[in-house]
This record gives structure tokens, C-alpha cells and sequence, in this order.
């Protein structure tokens, strides 16, 4: 299994164990699922119906999540239109020197700066339909993760940046 680690922060953000389709060369999405976590019933060998009336109620300790956002203990933020143009033209340039410090040639700095162009403009485009996600270290300076729905308004995926991934194998 590979886990890929943001770039810049080394926060853990995806593995490949969520079938990642990269889109326009420069963005890997992953669809997510609801999962439910909490519900940690302990056997103990009573009646249930005996202890608590055998309602048969939902467990208030439960909480559904998704399960990369759980997984990988990514947190929710928000921006405006303006806030996340500054941190992601900010972002990609680090992405731009970590690239070159690790060999990248100036035609791979360059496909990488024009296709992530392009992709940034489609997120503006429909920027309302976003939420954002940072890696556990909440590090302002790293990679913003995007949560968007698929057109059936049901099923949610995550929109993580190809280049700001480091991989690590496991």
C-alpha cells in the first residue's frame, strides 16, 4: 500500500487503497463513503433487553464520517473566494520549489504550473460547491484538500493536488 504525505506539512492525506483517478494530469480524486464510528458495544454477556428496556434505539455515541476525512484525521476550514486564491497561489509555489529541489525538469515545473492553472480556475468556477479540509497538523501552509459531491448529490469525493504528495510505501 502507498500513503501519500502533503509535500510541504508530511501530513498523511490519502493511500492508494481508495482507487485515485487523476484528472487533467494534475489532481487525484477519491470517492469517499459515509462510515459510521462510536458505536464500540462491549460484549459483556448481559441481556441487553434486561439493562436497558431493549428499545432497540440508534446509539448516541455514534457519528457518521467519512471515511478518508476519519482515516486520515483531516479537519475542516473555510475560506472565501479571495482567501483561498491567496493560499493556493502561495501553496503552489512552494509546491514549485519542493519540485525543483527534487529534480523536477523546467518542463515538468512548467506542465505542472499550467495544468494546475487550468484545474485552479475550474474550482473557482464552482467554488460554492466546495468545502475544504487541512491534514492533521492544521498547518495553514499546507495543502488544501477539496470535498465536492458527484452530480448524483449523494456521493462525496475528495480532490487532493498530484504534485504537493510525497509517497510513502507501507
Amino acid at each position: 500500500m502507498i500513503i501519500y504525505k502533503d509535500i510541504i506539512t508530511g501530513d498523511e492525506l490519502i493511500s492508494d487503497s481508495y482507487n485515485l483517478k487523476l484528472i487533467d494530469g494534475v489532481v487525484y480524486e477519491a470517492d469517499c463513503q459515509k462510515i459510521t464510528i462510536g458505536n464500540d458495544n462491549i460484549d459483556i454477556g448481559a441481556n441487553p433487553s434486561a439493562e436497558d428496556g431493549g428499545d432497540g434505539d440508534v446509539d448516541e455515541n455514534t457519528q457518521t464520517v467519512l471515511d478518508v476525512v476519519h482515516s486520515f484525521r483531516l479537519n475542516e476550514t473555510s475560506f472565501d473566494k479571495k482567501s483561498y486564491l491567496s493560499h493556493l497561489k502561495t501553496y503552489m509555489k512552494k509546491v514549485k520549489e519542493a519540485l525543483k529541489e527534487k529534480g523536477a525538469s523546467d518542463e515538468e515545473v512548467k506542465d505542472f504550473e499550467t495544468k494546475a492553472s487550468g484545474f485552479a480556475k475550474k474550482v473557482v468556477g464552482n467554488f460554492k460547491d466546495y468545502e475544504f479540509l487541512i491534514g492533521e497538523s492544521m498547518d495553514p501552509d499546507g495543502m488544501v484538500i477539496l470535498l465536492n459531491y458527484r452530480d448524483d448529490g449523494i456521493t462525496p469525493f475528495v480532490t487532493i493536488w498530484k504534485h504537493g504528495l510525497t509517497e510513502m510505501k507501507v
